[in-house]
Protein backbone atom coordinates (compact mmCIF):
# COMPACT_ATOMS: atom_id res chain seq x y z
CA UNK A 1 0.00 0.00 0.00
CA UNK A 2 1.35 3.56 -0.17
CA UNK A 3 2.89 5.39 2.15
CA UNK A 4 -0.06 7.43 4.68
CA UNK A 5 0.51 9.94 7.31
CA UNK A 6 -2.38 9.97 10.66
CA UNK A 7 -5.10 12.50 9.74
CA UNK A 8 -4.71 12.56 5.56
CA UNK A 9 -7.81 11.93 3.33
CA UNK A 10 -7.60 9.21 1.09
CA UNK A 11 -9.40 8.27 -2.03
CA UNK A 12 -9.82 4.25 -3.11
CA UNK A 13 -10.09 3.88 -6.44
CA UNK A 14 -10.68 0.49 -7.58
CA UNK A 15 -11.16 -1.21 -11.16
CA UNK A 16 -9.87 -3.89 -13.57
CA UNK A 17 -8.67 -1.28 -15.68
CA UNK A 18 -9.06 -3.26 -18.88
CA UNK A 19 -7.68 -0.83 -20.46
CA UNK A 20 -7.15 2.49 -18.06
CA UNK A 21 -8.17 5.51 -20.42
CA UNK A 22 -8.81 9.22 -19.82
CA UNK A 23 -12.17 9.01 -18.80
CA UNK A 24 -11.09 6.80 -15.24
CA UNK A 25 -8.24 9.94 -15.15
CA UNK A 26 -11.20 12.45 -15.48
CA UNK A 27 -13.00 10.20 -12.71
CA UNK A 28 -9.74 10.53 -10.52
CA UNK A 29 -8.71 14.02 -10.96
CA UNK A 30 -12.66 15.17 -9.92
CA UNK A 31 -12.59 13.22 -7.09
CA UNK A 32 -8.94 14.50 -5.96
CA UNK A 33 -10.54 18.25 -6.60
CA UNK A 34 -13.87 17.91 -5.63
CA UNK A 35 -13.44 15.77 -2.14
CA UNK A 36 -9.87 17.62 -0.89
CA UNK A 37 -8.16 14.60 -0.91
CA UNK A 38 -4.17 14.38 -0.04
CA UNK A 39 -4.04 11.31 -2.24
CA UNK A 40 -5.84 9.30 -4.45
CA UNK A 41 -5.15 5.12 -4.76
CA UNK A 42 -5.41 3.75 -8.06
CA UNK A 43 -6.09 0.29 -6.85
CA UNK A 44 -5.68 -1.77 -10.31
CA UNK A 45 -7.49 -4.73 -9.04
CA UNK A 46 -6.36 -8.89 -10.13
CA UNK A 47 -9.73 -9.39 -11.20
CA UNK A 48 -13.46 -8.75 -10.96
CA UNK A 49 -15.95 -11.20 -9.81
CA UNK A 50 -18.93 -10.14 -12.14
CA UNK A 51 -16.70 -9.92 -15.15
CA UNK A 52 -14.95 -12.88 -17.36
CA UNK A 53 -11.36 -13.19 -16.12
CA UNK A 54 -10.44 -15.59 -19.54
CA UNK A 55 -10.28 -12.10 -21.62
CA UNK A 56 -8.51 -9.96 -18.51
CA UNK A 57 -5.15 -9.17 -19.77
CA UNK A 58 -1.84 -10.09 -17.06
CA UNK A 59 -2.52 -7.07 -13.96
CA UNK A 60 1.59 -6.22 -14.47
CA UNK A 61 0.48 -4.73 -18.21
CA UNK A 62 -2.73 -3.48 -17.19
CA UNK A 63 -0.35 -1.89 -14.18
CA UNK A 64 2.38 -0.23 -16.73
CA UNK A 65 -0.41 1.11 -18.28
CA UNK A 66 -2.23 2.98 -15.73
CA UNK A 67 1.44 4.25 -14.59
CA UNK A 68 2.16 5.82 -18.40
CA UNK A 69 -1.66 7.15 -18.25
CA UNK A 70 -0.90 9.23 -14.62
CA UNK A 71 0.31 12.33 -14.12
CA UNK A 72 -0.67 14.14 -10.79
CA UNK A 73 2.00 12.61 -7.45
CA UNK A 74 -1.14 12.37 -5.78
CA UNK A 75 -2.11 9.66 -7.73
CA UNK A 76 -0.93 6.29 -6.42
CA UNK A 77 -1.09 3.63 -8.89
CA UNK A 78 -0.75 0.55 -6.60
CA UNK A 79 -2.16 -3.41 -7.24
CA UNK A 80 -2.01 -4.11 -3.52
CA UNK A 81 -4.67 -6.23 -3.68
CA UNK A 82 -3.24 -9.18 -5.41
CA UNK A 83 -1.47 -9.99 -2.20
CA UNK A 84 -4.99 -10.19 0.07
CA UNK A 85 -5.85 -13.10 -1.88
CA UNK A 86 -9.56 -11.95 -2.05
CA UNK A 87 -11.10 -10.00 -5.45
CA UNK A 88 -13.67 -8.80 -3.35
CA UNK A 89 -13.68 -5.18 -2.60
CA UNK A 90 -15.64 -5.41 0.99
CA UNK A 91 -12.93 -7.78 2.03
CA UNK A 92 -10.27 -5.18 0.65
CA UNK A 93 -12.11 -2.43 2.47
CA UNK A 94 -11.80 -3.85 5.66
CA UNK A 95 -8.00 -4.64 5.21
CA UNK A 96 -7.44 -0.73 4.50
CA UNK A 97 -9.68 0.06 7.64
CA UNK A 98 -7.59 -2.42 9.63
CA UNK A 99 -4.35 -1.45 8.52
CA UNK A 100 -5.03 2.32 8.55
CA UNK A 101 -7.22 3.14 11.43
CA UNK A 102 -6.11 7.11 11.69
CA UNK A 103 -6.28 7.69 7.84
CA UNK A 104 -10.06 9.22 6.19
CA UNK A 105 -10.79 6.98 3.33
CA UNK A 106 -13.64 7.31 0.59
CA UNK A 107 -14.43 5.13 -1.89
CA UNK A 108 -14.75 6.82 -5.35
CA UNK A 109 -16.38 4.76 -7.88
CA UNK A 110 -18.40 5.82 -11.64
CA UNK A 111 -21.91 6.16 -11.67
CA UNK A 112 -22.33 3.67 -14.49
CA UNK A 113 -20.79 0.94 -11.36
CA UNK A 114 -23.99 2.10 -9.04
CA UNK A 115 -26.51 0.30 -11.29
CA UNK A 116 -25.04 -3.05 -9.99
CA UNK A 117 -23.63 -2.17 -6.91
CA UNK A 118 -26.43 -4.04 -5.42
CA UNK A 119 -24.69 -7.27 -6.69
CA UNK A 120 -21.27 -6.87 -5.14
CA UNK A 121 -20.51 -8.53 -2.26
CA UNK A 122 -21.48 -7.80 1.02
CA UNK A 123 -21.87 -4.07 -0.76
CA UNK A 124 -23.74 -3.22 2.36
CA UNK A 125 -20.76 -3.47 4.48
CA UNK A 126 -18.91 -1.46 1.60
CA UNK A 127 -21.10 1.50 2.68
CA UNK A 128 -21.01 1.29 5.89
CA UNK A 129 -16.63 0.82 5.99
CA UNK A 130 -16.13 4.31 4.30
CA UNK A 131 -18.20 7.01 2.69
CA UNK A 132 -18.69 6.57 -1.01
CA UNK A 133 -17.93 9.29 -3.74
CA UNK A 134 -20.40 8.72 -6.70
CA UNK A 135 -18.91 10.44 -9.82
CA UNK A 136 -21.00 11.28 -12.87
CA UNK A 137 -20.50 8.75 -15.97
CA UNK A 138 -22.12 9.40 -19.47
CA UNK A 139 -25.76 7.58 -19.45
CA UNK A 140 -25.70 6.83 -15.81
CA UNK A 141 -26.57 10.64 -14.51
CA UNK A 142 -30.32 9.33 -13.45
CA UNK A 143 -29.02 5.81 -11.93
CA UNK A 144 -28.12 7.57 -8.66
CA UNK A 145 -32.37 8.07 -8.27
CA UNK A 146 -32.96 4.23 -9.18
CA UNK A 147 -30.18 2.03 -7.69
CA UNK A 148 -31.40 -0.16 -4.61
CA UNK A 149 -27.78 1.87 -3.44
CA UNK A 150 -29.04 4.70 -3.85
CA UNK A 151 -32.77 4.15 -2.12
CA UNK A 152 -31.18 2.40 0.74
CA UNK A 153 -29.09 4.75 1.54
CA UNK A 154 -30.81 7.59 0.11
CA UNK A 155 -31.06 9.42 4.11
CA UNK A 156 -27.13 9.52 4.12
CA UNK A 157 -26.92 11.01 1.11
CA UNK A 158 -24.88 14.67 1.09
CA UNK A 159 -25.39 17.46 -0.84
CA UNK A 160 -22.46 17.08 -3.65
CA UNK A 161 -21.98 21.00 -2.58
CA UNK A 162 -20.56 19.01 0.57
CA UNK A 163 -18.40 16.75 -1.06
CA UNK A 164 -15.14 18.12 0.27
CA UNK A 165 -16.54 16.98 3.99
CA UNK A 166 -17.31 13.73 3.17
CA UNK A 167 -14.52 11.80 4.43
CA UNK A 168 -14.98 13.70 7.45
CA UNK A 169 -18.56 11.66 7.72
CA UNK A 170 -19.19 8.66 9.65
CA UNK A 171 -20.65 5.75 7.65
CA UNK A 172 -23.03 5.41 5.71
CA UNK A 173 -22.75 8.65 3.63
CA UNK A 174 -22.66 9.32 0.00
CA UNK A 175 -22.62 11.69 -2.89
CA UNK A 176 -23.14 11.64 -6.07
CA UNK A 177 -21.02 14.23 -8.05
CA UNK A 178 -21.71 16.16 -11.44
CA UNK A 179 -19.60 17.17 -13.84
CA UNK A 180 -17.42 17.01 -17.09
CA UNK A 181 -17.94 13.26 -18.74
CA UNK A 182 -15.67 11.46 -20.65
CA UNK A 183 -17.36 9.00 -23.10
CA UNK A 184 -14.71 6.74 -23.10
CA UNK A 185 -15.49 3.25 -21.68
CA UNK A 186 -12.57 0.27 -21.13
CA UNK A 187 -15.53 -1.83 -23.09
CA UNK A 188 -16.05 0.36 -26.18
CA UNK A 189 -12.18 0.38 -26.20
CA UNK A 190 -11.73 -3.61 -26.09
CA UNK A 191 -14.19 -3.76 -28.73
CA UNK A 192 -12.63 -1.30 -31.11
CA UNK A 193 -9.15 -2.63 -30.24
CA UNK A 194 -10.71 -6.73 -31.57
CA UNK A 195 -13.16 -4.92 -34.94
Amino acid sequence: MPHVERGMAIGLFGGSFNPPHDGHLLVAEIALRRLGLDQLWWIVTPGNPLKSRSALPPLSHRLKLCEALVRDPRIKVTAFEQTLGTPYTAETLSFVKRRNPQVNFVWIMGADNLKSFHRWQHWRRIATTFPIAVIDRPGATLSYLSSKMARTFSRTRIDEDDAAVLWKKEPPAWTFIHGPRSSLSSTALREAAEG
